[in-house]
C-alpha cells in the first residue's frame, strides 16, 4: 500500500498541479488531503474544483471550517490581512463549492495492510486548531492521542514538514502544498514487507508565476502576497 499525504493546499493552484504532477509518478494506491484546502491564496475556487477532481478524502481544517462561518476580526496586521484576504476566498466559492467543504471529516483512518493503521487530521484528533511539532513534549502529545492512536498518524496545520517517532508510533507532517514558499511539499507512506517507509518530498515552484497570478487574482493584499513568494 503506497499512500500520498498532501496538507495545507491553501488555494494554490499551481502548487497544487506541481505536485499532482509528481506524485502520481509513484503511483499511489490513495492520496488523501489534510485540509485546508482553498483559505489564503489566489484561487480558491480553482482549487477546490482541482481537487474534488482528484477524488480523494479530505480532512477537515481550521482554514476550511472558517470559510464556512463568519471570519472573526483580528488584533494585529499580519492577521487582519489573512482575515480579509479569507473573506474574499469565501466569496469566491459558488454554493457546489461550500457544500464540498462541509463534506470534509474531522478524522480519517485507513488500513495500510499487515494490521497497521493511519489515522489522518489537521491539528490533532481532538482539533483541527492543535499543533503538533518536532518539538512538542511527549505529555502533550499524549493528551492529544488520548481518545485515538494508531501505528501512523498524519497531521498538517503548521506547514512544518518532519517524520516523528512517538512510542510504537510513526507521526508524519506532510508540509504544505500551497503556503510554504518558495517550495511544494507533500509525503509518500509506503508499507511493503511489513516494511514502513516514509519519503517527505520538496518541490521547487514557479515563483514568479505564483506572484503574478496573485496580482491577477484581485484578492486583497494582493502584493503583500506575493512578496511572500521570493525566489529561494
Amino acid at each position: 500500500m503506497r499512500v500520498a499525504l498532501i496538507s495545507d493546499l491553501h488555494g494554490n493552484l499551481t502548487a497544487l498541479e506541481t505536485v499532482l504532477e509528481d506524485l502520481y509518478r509513484g503511483r499511489p494506491d490513495r492520496v488523501l488531503c489534510l485540509g485546508d484546502v482553498a483559505a489564503t491564496g489566489p484561487q480558491p475556487r480553482e482549487t477546490v474544483e482541482r481537487l474534488r477532481g482528484v477524488g480523494c478524502p479530505v480532512v477537515m481544517g481550521n482554514a476550511d471550517d472558517e470559510l464556512l462561518r463568519e471570519t472573526p476580526d483580528a488584533r494585529d496586521e499580519e492577521g487582519r490581512r489573512i482575515v480579509e484576504i479569507d473573506r474574499w476566498c469565501a466569496e469566491q466559492l459558488a454554493p457546489e463549492h461550500l457544500d464540498y467543504l462541509r463534506e470534509f471529516q474531522p478524522t480519517l483512518e485507513i488500513s495500510l495492510g499487515s494490521g497497521r493503521e493511519l489515522l489522518c487530521f489537521h491539528g490533532s484528533p481532538l482539533s483541527f486548531d492543535d499543533s503538533i511539532i518536532v518539538t512538542t513534549p511527549e505529555e502533550e502529545l499524549a493528551r492529544m492521542f488520548s481518545e485515538r492512536e494508531t501505528a501512523v498518524m498524519a497531521g498538517g496545520h503548521t506547514h512544518e514538514q518532519f517524520v516523528r517517532q512517538y512510542g510504537e508510533t510513526t507521526l508524519i507532517n506532510p508540509g504544505s502544498v500551497g503556503l510554504n514558499p518558495p517550495v511544494a511539499e507533500y509525503a509518500l507512506v509506503d508499507l511493503e514487507d511489513r516494511r514502513l517507509a516514509v519519503e517527505l518530498r520538496r518541490l521547487p515552484l514557479d515563483t514568479e508565476k505564483i506572484r503574478r497570478e496573485a496580482l491577477d487574482s484581485g484578492m486583497p493584499h494582493a502584493g503583500w502576497w506575493a512578496g511572500l513568494w521570493k525566489e529561494a
